[in-house]
């Protein structure tokens, strides 16, 4: 009998993982959330690095490695169907991006002095949200700092999405 049970749940066993298809791979990012660049110190409230390309499925970690900052997605630069997230402040936050497109995101106390960046979720559909995402009116310091993303996002080879 011991043997047939053990025979039984090897099948099932089986059966489930066939029919949860392939294993996918997903990576987790860190983003920093600094009070000063630490190439740049002249730099101040940054997230670091301020731009990522991920895959579908990937998780991205905002580490509060300063006080007093935290991540929040941005109205308007979110993919349609996709959740935003609103982190607390001083605490880590994971966030698994499944929609292609593009992900604003800001520090809410740092906003308007450029604390902002932006998460590239490369695959199909991933340039549907960029025109809207880039519409989006952005105040203070983050304008400037924007600019400063798209004109990457702009140098950056997106011919096979």
């Amino acid at each position: 009998m011991s043997t047939l049970m053990n025979r039984r749940v090897f099948l099932a066993a089986s059966s489930a993982l066939a029919a949860a298809g392939p294993a996918v791979a997903q990576t987790t990012h860190e983003v920093q959330m600094l009070n000063a660049h630490p190439d740049d110190r002249r730099l101040r409230q940054v997230f670091f690095p301020r731009l990522l390309v991920v895959s579908p499925g990937d998780t991205v970690r905002f580490l509060a490695v300063d006080r007093g900052h935290n991540s929040e997605s941005l109205r308007g630069m979110v993919p349609e169907g996709a959740e935003g997230w609103r982190g607390r402040i001083n605490e880590e936050v994971d966030v698994t991006l499944k929609t292609p497109g593009f992900y604003g995101y800001h520090c809410t106390p740092h906003s308007s002095v450029g604390m902002v960046g932006l998460i590239i979720v490369e695959g199909e559909g991933m340039m549907d949200n960029l025109e809207a995402a880039q519409g989006v009116r952005q105040r203070g310091r983050a304008s400037a700092v924007w600019e400063e993303i798209w004109a990457e996002v702009a140098e950056m080879d997106f011919a096979a999405a």
